[in-house]
């Protein structure tokens, strides 16, 4: 075998799943130009030599390192100059790792442990970056105009000894903290539930499922940062801890996260298997955890698939965790985001002690944080219980409440899909069914894989008299977040379309299920005594009702008319159903 010493660069370009998606004949025309007219030429200027091309990688050697330095601080230079007036989502952008080192020639292709760690150095860079080894540092240091920050010795993956790695100091860059993101630095926990995505670990050993594994983290991030109710750490500095054995507590104190999300890849033959779990940093426990087996066919489609099922199930799991923590506190103690979380817990019972419990939470939440939407929303929520079940003395001051307050959230905060899916239910309960569906759609657009939107949209469907597209809009919503905090609104308007079509049924089994997720609710008592009274069960109706006047000692069948039902005939029908199953009438 041939060996030499070399200084090898590799270069990856920053996005490029995402940037092929969105564009791909214009993402291969840029490349192309940027190859043709800057990254060749400059290579070539700087006595380097290309030795392999995949896809958008590249890795080059050169008989100089200062050549190989100079080389990429000029390229990463004039391509961010190049890209400067282009949207930040479509810049085409690199990392590039430097390293030097004895390497293997293999006719036109180098091989050895120089070449790995000068990839490993490129994966830790940040887009537009260089991160170089320290012997790199050493043999050009006073030699080019060019700074750069220590970040100590770091393990990498597959390399037995830890790497001293420095890291340029991009003149475009700013001045930002050098050691953002870098093991060893703390962060304090922000004021809301905070989060990092990992790079996902590519264990097929095939290049091509590493463009696929950091994409899948890379459309985590973006859905995830869709949320504003979540602290989401940037990818720039999640990706630092690419190709490192990681301790979980660690990452928590450097990026100042309350959780870690992390997953891995594996290709055999035509099967993919993705594993993602959700890590509570203070004690390492999983909070959740999932695996995704997947036959191979459009790699995008399954990566938005994947994306869509792992953010429909972390984000419930996510605030189900922070919903715990704050069971344990004092209530005295309790910051803003805690007594939402707190008062949370209790409004999705759907119970009257509880819905009261919560509502005073929620204002404190609301005096603690004057000037943003925190739980001006849940509030809202409260106010739909009050009228709906008549909590409170006058139900349609009530109801008034639940609209002027879900648009108060709105106003502190229009970017939020979740005050616009309460916005959406409150519009539906005043019988306004299109200013409904129109707040759903924001929401949804806002946040395309956003359960509570989604099932909501369906659930106001039903009520505005669209039982056949109300459906299967439920349906999808419980499968993407079958325990999702509106599971019982969802199943509200679910029973409500099967009424509809006369599936009683349907209707039993969603009421029973809806009875399973809120015990306390007594809606779901009266809808279970209308489906058993229609299929002839006299023994489960003449029960269901027993349970329903437990909850609601005074209700009488005329309270039904508070239902936001479009179709008057349907409501009739119900009412009627309730008079003839012996629920008492007004007194």
């Amino acid at each position: 075998m041939q060996r030499r010493l070399a200084a090898i660069l590799a270069s990856d370009m920053v996005g490029y799943s995402r940037l092929m998606s969105a564009d791909e004949e214009g993402t291969i025309a840029r490349q192309r130009v940027y190859r043709q007219t800057l990254i060749d030429p400059q290579i070539g200027a700087n006595n380097g030599r290309i030795v392999s091309t995949a896809g958008d990688g590249l890795l080059a050697e050169f008989g100089s390192v200062v050549d190989a330095v100079r080389c990429a601080t000029g390229l990463q230079r004039e391509i961010a100059e190049s890209e400067a007036s282009v949207n930040e989502d479509r810049r085409i952008r690199y990392r590039v790792g430097i390293n030097v080192g004895d390497i293997v020639v293999d006719g036109d292709d180098i091989l050895g442990d120089g070449v790995n760690v000068a990839a490993r150095l490129e994966a830790l860079a940040e887009p537009g970056g260089i991160c170089i080894s320290d012997t790199v540092y050493r043999s050009v240091r006073g030699k080019i105009d060019a700074e750069f920050d220590d970040l100590g010795d770091q393990q990498i993956k597959n390399i037995a000894d830890p790497v001293r790695i420095w890291r340029w100091r991009a003149p475009y860059a700013g001045q930002t903290d050098a050691t953002a993101g870098v093991p060893g630095a703390s962060s304090p926990l922000p004021d809301k539930p905070s989060i990092a995505v990992l790079p996902f670990d590519n264990m097929s050993g095939d290049r091509e499922q590493e463009y696929f594994a950091d994409g899948m983290a890379e459309d985590i991030i973006t859905e995830l940062s869709r949320m504003p109710w979540f602290f989401v750490i940037a990818r720039n500095s999640s990706f630092t801890y690419k190709g490192r054995a990681v301790d979980i507590k660690k990452v928590g104190e450097e990026l100042g996260v309350a959780y870690v999300l992390e997953g891995s890849v594996r290709k055999a033959g035509n099967r993919l298997r993705i594993n993602a779990q959700l890590i509570d940093t203070a004690t390492g426990n999983h909070v959740w955890a999932e695996r995704f087996d997947r036959e191979v066919t459009d790699v995008f489609d399954i990566q938005d698939e994947i994306t869509k099922a792992i953010i429909s199930a972390v984000a419930p799991e996510f605030l189900s965790a922070e919903f715990k923590k704050s069971q344990y506190k004092d209530p005295a103690q309790l910051d803003a985001w805690e007594c939402v979380m707190r008062g949370r817990a209790l409004v999705w019972k759907m119970g009257r002690e509880d819905g009261l419990a919560a509502r005073q939470l929620f204002e404190k939440a609301i005096e603690l944080s004057p000037g943003r939407n925190l739980g001006l929303g849940d509030l809202a929520l409260v106010h739909f219980l009050e009228a709906f079940y008549r909590w409170g003395k006058e139900p349609e001051e009530s109801l008034k409440k639940m609209v002027s307050t879900a648009e108060k959230a709105v106003a502190a905060d229009d970017g939020d899909p979740l005050t616009l899916t309460i916005l959406a239910w409150a519009y539906n309960f005043s019988r306004k069914w299109d200013e409904a569906l129109a707040a759903a759609e924001r929401a949804i657009a806002l946040s395309p894989n956003f359960a509570p939107a989604l099932g909501i949209r369906g659930a106001i469907l039903a009520c505005a008299g669209e039982p056949d597209l109300a459906i299967p809009a439920i349906n999808e919503a419980m499968r993407l977040s079958p325990r999702d905090w509106f599971l019982p609104h969802w199943l509200m308007g679910l029973f409500w379309a099967y009424h509809e079509l006369q599936d009683y049924e349907a209707g039993a089994e969603t009421a029973r299920r809806a009875i399973r997720a809120a015990p306390e609710n007594p809606t779901f008592r009266r809808q279970l005594l209308v489906a058993y009274h229609m299929l002839g069960d006299m023994e489960g109706r003449d029960d269901a009702l027993a349970a329903y006047l437990h909850l609601e000692p005074t209700a009488t069948y005329d309270d039904s008319r508070n239902i936001p039902a479009r179709n008057k005939e349907h409501l009739e029908r119900y009412i009627q159903i309730l008079k003839a199953a012996g629920m008492p009438g007004e007194s």
